[in-house]
């Protein structure tokens, strides 16, 4: 059985990826998942500056998740180089940096920075980050500042470019006909979703931040119908991410349309849950007779019930 596949140029020996935020820079998970045996490794988000992030509380469980408010803490991208980019190459697995900005301009300088730096193989582009030049509101919401920012980056490096796509918009087909007119070679979805957890006791927001990002299995099913709808709007490969937690999240994923996969805060929990969902992948394709994963991608019926035997 095959389970390679490709986004643009990046060839992945299967379509499990770990996501932006949850796998740190790849130490940190490196003694108790294999990382040779991932798809791909997507790095904490990266801006052109080191960055603290958010005061603590910045992280509060709930039923079915986690809502974050981490604030894009990181080393920034020369830190990052130097510090933990010889750790990832040592890996046979390629590497994409998710990088962010507070205005289009540093967008495109991240991106150029790390244009032609060995051992990174492709950018993810946060684009729910606060447009500063703007009022703070996030570029990703607003579909002609986020086609800007994908167009000033596809300009400054000639990387494979992946917009990661937010989940609170009207129409994410929109979005991502727009990622694939920029010449973008991938997208990304879905982002966390806006949320806030109030403490009853003393009626104040439970982090720092007063709001969050909400992911975990409680996104999965927005993830899966944002994942189809975007798959159906364009010919370029949809990385499908939320909620997954087994093999089956993330077949459902690639059957709604996902040429690849990311876990992301189930590695909190369980960080075996990405090679465990690699297993279950290939358990799937040999009980149904599958010879390459591809054949899964987009593969839901969505035409007339079957009619009763």
């Amino acid at each position: 059985m095959d389970l390679s596949v490709r986004i643009g140029p990046i060839r992945m020996r299967n379509p499990v990826m770990v996501a932006s935020g949850t796998f740190g820079y790849g130490p940190e998970y490196a003694d108790v998942v294999d990382i040779n045996r991932l798809g791909a490794v997507v790095v904490k988000g990266i801006r052109l500056d080191p960055w603290e992030g958010n005061l603590t509380p910045r992280m509060v469980e709930v039923p079915g998740g986690l809502v974050n408010a981490i604030g894009l803490q990181g080393p920034g991208v020369d830190g990052f180089v130097a510090k933990y980019l010889p750790f990832l190459r040592q890996f046979d697995t390629p590497v994409l940096v998710n990088i962010w900005g507070l205005t289009v301009e540093e967008y495109g300088e991240v991106a150029s920075r790390l244009d032609g730096v060995d051992g990174v193989d492709g950018l993810e582009l946060n684009i729910s980050c606060p447009n500063l030049k703007q009022g703070g509101i996030a570029f990703g919401t607003d579909v002609r500042t986020a086609a800007e920012v994908m167009r000033v980056v596809r300009k400054r490096t000639r990387l494979p470019v992946i917009p990661k796509l937010p989940p609170n918009v009207p129409n994410i087909a929109e979005f991502a006909r727009a990622a694939e007119s920029e010449g973008c070679d991938a997208v990304s979805l879905i982002n966390t979703i806006p949320a806030m957890v109030i403490d009853v006791e003393t009626r104040r927001p439970v982090l720092a931040n007063r709001v969050g990002g909400l992911s975990g299995p409680a996104v999965h099913p927005v993830a899966v119908k944002l994942v189809w709808e975007a798959a159906r709007a364009v010919r370029i490969p949809v990385i499908g991410m939320g909620g997954i937690a087994s093999a089956r999240d993330a077949l459902e994923l690639m059957i709604a349309g996902a040429s690849a996969v990311a876990v992301g805060t189930a590695s909190f929990t369980d960080p075996s849950t990405a090679l465990r969902a690699i297993e279950g992948i290939e358990a799937y394709m040999a009980r149904h007779c599958v010879q390459s994963v591809r054949e899964l991608v987009g593969s839901v019926r969505v035409d007339a019930p079957d009619a009763p035997p």
